[in-house]
């Protein structure tokens, strides 16, 4: 069976169980980002910047049968292992999913505590972009098709 958007984000929650301190934490995101694959080079275009990152930040987006995969990449291990906070939990999701289903464990990990506020600036860009994305392919899903 599948998991569902809020068992993703319980699994997430789960790699930082041992974390008892905003150090750990930190430590953890920083492995999350180096476990991360780099994206391919032509995915890497101004168009793919997510703005508002404190580093340079890449969001490439594939949408496959009604379901939405996201991939980053950023110049920053801290931002690397954000964006793989969100990718655990929402590629692969719906487009309804993405948008009904808040980040709940990144409130619940606390970070806005531990984090810059340019960095959770970041997270939260990224998550608008994901939500941009995920109400594009619901539009572009749903325009009615050409007459012929």
């Amino acid at each position: 069976m599948i998991p569902s958007c809020e068992e993703k984000q319980k699994n997430v929650l789960a790699l930082f169980s041992e974390c008892r301190s905003a150090t750990a934490k930190y430590e953890k995101i920083i492995e999350l980002g180096k476990s991360a694959k780099p994206l391919a080079a032509h995915y890497k275009t101004e168009e793919a910047r997510v703005r508002g990152c404190q580093s340079k930040m890449y969001l490439h987006t594939e949408y496959h049968d009604g379901k939405l995969f996201f991939k980053t990449e950023a110049d920053a291990l801290i931002s690397q292992g954000l964006g793989v906070l969100l990718t655990a939990v929402y590629s692969g999701e719906s487009p309804e999913t993405i948008l009904q289903c808040p980040p709940r464990h990144i409130e619940e990990l606390e970070l806005g505590k531990i984090l810059s506020p340019s960095r959770t600036n970041g997270l939260a860009s990224l998550y608008l972009r994901m939500k941009q994305e995920a109400t594009k392919a619901i539009q572009k899903r749903d325009s009615p098709q050409r007459t012929k």
